[in-house]
């Protein structure tokens, strides 16, 4: 007997907003797995994929809103900035060699020139990059001690 893989159960497990009897009992709904680079990047819960992963700039929300799974512990610690380090180096390090050479501005320009795009891009890269840090470590159950339980 062949079970059909559009079942109403099945339908209603990706639906939030319908009536599931299972909507207050996080850990036995199932969740459609997500990328957790894409999920990062446009920062989202790393479980539903839908609902805010920051209730700030950087703080994390203490749950999801959707699907009500624990943020609180959810850390990242440095791990973004030092990714941003690392990119932000590889990309105006050259830049900056390149527009010496050629045009041989004062050293007042390079100031006005990089600082600000050193600093709006490591702005513009934190919160994406500590999105896809958590959800890394929700798909890959990750933590510090090893004693963390996700779901």
């Amino acid at each position: 007997m062949m079970v059909s893989p559009e079942s109403p159960r099945d339908a209603r497990k990706g639906d939030s907003r319908q009536g599931d009897p299972l909507k207050g009992s996080s850990s036995l709904r199932s969740y459609r797995a997500r990328s957790a680079i894409g999920t990062g990047l446009a920062c989202r819960c790393p479980r539903c994929g839908e609902g805010r992963l920051f209730a700030g700039f950087l703080t994390v929300a203490p749950r999801c809103a959707v699907c009500d799974l624990d943020l609180g512990k959810q850390d990242s610690g440095d791990g973004p900035a030092v990714f941003i380090i690392f990119i932000l180096g590889a990309i105006v390090v050259p830049l900056v060699f390149w527009f010496e050479f050629a045009y041989e501005p004062p050293f007042w320009l390079h100031m006005v020139i990089w600082i600000p795009v050193i600093l709006g891009g490591a702005l513009l890269l934190l919160r994406p990059m500590k999105g896809v840090m958590i959800a890394l470590q929700y798909r890959n159950k990750a933590s510090d001690s090893g004693t963390v339980d996700y779901d």
